[in-house]
């Protein structure tokens, strides 16, 4: 799938980010979620189920990963 897959989706980066251009910036559509880094927007992104994306931030959020 291409970014073209989340058209209309609003791309949105942490509101811990410190706005220096190091990070990277999440669309979530119906279907899918796009990760891409905010340095080389057109460069791509990484496509994912919008569901797996979902198990991967719930995971996150209940310290599953050590990061």
């Amino acid at each position: 799938m291409s970014v073209a897959g989340l058209a209309g989706a609003r791309w949105i980066t942490s509101s811990y980010s410190g706005g220096n251009g190091n990070c990277v910036e999440v669309a979530v559509g119906l279907e899918h979620a796009g990760v891409r880094d905010t340095k080389d927007r057109a460069g791509g992104a990484l496509i994912v189920p919008e569901r797996q994306w979902r198990s991967f931030i719930n995971a996150v959020k209940s310290a599953h990963y050590e990061l």
